[in-house]
């Protein structure tokens, strides 16, 4: 029991010098939710100063997204020092406890909440105006530990795709959040249509709207569409966020666009 209060007592301490703790999450896995968590930490990482914090246990990809797969960390008086990417960005992930790139994470539940209490409380994340949690898919366990340890998170983005299926996901998504009076700053639609570059004929691979009309039938904020472009798994794979590495595409602008909303509802209005 000591040992709980100490780690809770380290987590709080460290994330009093966090102006802003935005949680990212989705009902389901492969709805591109660690891709949108890592490229909102390099634009907002522009012009302040971010942190993210990778908790998807089973699929932790945000270090290959933001190219420091391969950093090896180490540990100062502070604490644990996270990886530096882009703009700065610091980076502490799942995957740094992995032994090798390809071994699996396949630990019991005590030993994943050790490793993420550590991320939270013992790297030295320093003073920052935003850390983006990555949260695992679902609405398990560890989702649920993780945001009981940051009790006034600014709120909850919750991404989608267009789909039946995924919505259905976020409205369990959503009830988890509001269950634990978690705010939810906004719904993201990812995926959202296809425009060929050579002939501009648009596709909707997966609908177009569902996301949005799930937002207003549930009375959130929706936060935007970012459409499907293949340039965003290659710039992924290649370890530099799309919205670097093509800032002009159709997903960059939308992604600035919504960028811009959630800055506007966690710092001029306050709450989500």
């Amino acid at each position: 029991m000591m040992r709980m209060w100490e780690e809770r007592t380290k987590i709080s301490e460290n994330m009093e010098r966090v102006k802003h703790k935005l949680i990212v999450m989705s009902g389901k896995g492969g709805v591109g939710k660690s891709t949108v968590a890592a490229n909102l930490a390099v634009a907002l990482g522009k012009e302040r100063d971010v942190g993210v914090v990778d908790v998807d246990i089973t699929g932790p990809d945000v270090p290959k997204i933001l190219g420091v797969e391969d950093v090896k960390l180490l540990a100062g008086d502070d604490g644990i020092e996270p990886a530096l990417s882009y703009h700065d960005v610091r980076v502490m992930s799942m995957a740094y406890f992995a032994q090798t790139q390809d071994q699996a994470v396949i630990w019991r539940g005590p030993l994943k909440m050790k490793a993420i209490n550590q991320m939270l409380g013992d790297v030295h994340w320093g003073d920052l105006d935003y850390l983006v949690v990555d949260l695992p898919p679902g609405t398990s366990d560890e989702p649920l530990s993780i945001a009981q340890n940051i009790p006034d998170a600014d709120g909850a983005i919750v991404v989608t795709t267009p789909q039946e299926v995924a919505l259905l996901d976020v409205r369990k998504a959503i009830s988890f959040a509001r269950t634990l009076n978690m705010p939810i700053i906004g719904v993201i639609e990812n995926m959202s249509g296809y425009t060929c570059p050579e002939c501009g004929h648009r596709d909707d691979v997966f609908k177009r709207g569902g996301g949005e009309q799930a937002a207003k039938e549930l009375g959130l904020n929706f936060l935007g569409h970012i459409p499907l472009e293949a340039e965003i798994v290659v710039s992924g794979d290649a370890g530099k966020p799309f919205v670097l590495s093509q800032p002009n595409s159709q997903a960059a602008r939308a992604f600035a666009e919504i960028v811009e909303r959630i800055a506007k509802i966690v710092e001029e209005d306050g709450s989500a």
